[in-house]
């Protein structure tokens, strides 16, 4: 029991460095494109280490390694339309339309999986469709940070269904390696094609160099580190229910630095309740219905 409760407490801790993500993004005063770009730097860097000292085979043959590299850019495009998001609007906006990438992953994986829909995955979904309705009604002066957002729980969802395939047959940590490296290498081919880096590679300024070390270590390496350890003893259930409280985190955190500039209106916290209380409703939901099918 004691286990159950320091890992709990321990992913909890990771949530909140999850939430903490979105704060780092609005402080870092490089670009999003530029931002990611160190991001995934840093993060290929630390997991390589981390891989090295582990003794881990990164021998994974040539078509899995594209494969990866593929998904990674698809990481890398997910964190570049979150960062733009929470840029020209508001961390509020980016954390909450985010929170509707369970939706998404929902409707993706029995496309792409070619298994059968749930009609509880599509009640959810309504439900989560009328909180963003709130959300564009009453945030319309954040329009373009709402669609960056959307896209980018649009990108999440597809990454997460592609791993998942990935997750039976390599480690972890091995494959967020390549896919940091992937979205790297990518990302550096796009600022050599337009031309970006002709006026030289972008350089942080000190602050933004300390924030950068934070959020490609802590916030990428070792969380995700640390939640595939996690996992060992919580359950999947667990885990995903208490991963849902990421939003939640970050709108709190949000406020709590930034103050009034990060307040919305009334029907942008309704809206954003009800997408909540849907995605925390249908693990819920779904873990009784496997568990009164098995009786």
């Amino acid at each position: 029991m004691q286990r159950i409760t320091k890992n709990l407490l321990k992913l909890h801790w990771i949530v909140f460095i999850y939430g903490f993500t979105a704060i780092l993004g609005k402080l870092i005063t490089l670009d999003a494109i530029q931002l990611v770009w160190y991001r995934m730097l840093i993060a290929f860097l630390a997991l390589g280490i981390l891989l090295k000292m582990r003794g881990r085979n990164l021998n994974i043959g040539l078509t899995t390694v594209l494969r990866l590299t593929g998904i990674g850019l698809i990481v890398a495009s997910h964190w570049i339309t979150f960062f733009y998001s929470l840029k020209i609007s508001t961390i509020s906006i980016a954390l909450g339309c985010l929170a509707s990438t369970a939706l998404i992953t929902s409707l993706l994986e029995p496309a792409l999986t070619r298994q059968k829909l749930s009609w509880l995955e599509v009640f959810t979904g309504l439900i989560i469709i009328l909180g963003l309705y709130l959300i564009f009604r009453f945030e319309m002066n954040h329009i373009k940070g709402i669609i960056a957002a959307l896209t980018s729980a649009l990108l999440a969802g597809l990454f997460t269904v592609l791993n998942k395939r990935m997750l039976n047959r390599h480690r972890p940590l091995v494959i967020s390696f390549y896919e940091m490296g992937g979205g790297f290498i990518g990302i550096t081919l796009f600022l050599f094609v337009t031309g970006s880096f002709q006026a030289g590679v972008p350089h942080p300024i000190w602050s933004d160099w300390i924030f950068l070390v934070i959020l490609g270590v802590v916030c990428t390496a070792y969380a995700f580190a640390s939640s595939v350890k996690v996992m060992d003893v919580l359950s999947a259930y667990t885990v995903v229910l208490t991963t849902n409280l990421e939003p939640v985190y970050g709108i709190l955190l949000a406020y709590t630095i930034f103050g009034d500039s990060e307040l919305m209106s009334a029907g942008f916290y309704i809206g954003t309740a009800i997408i909540l209380t849907a995605v925390f409703l249908f693990p819920v939901l779904k873990h009784r219905k496997i568990i009164s099918k098995k009786r």
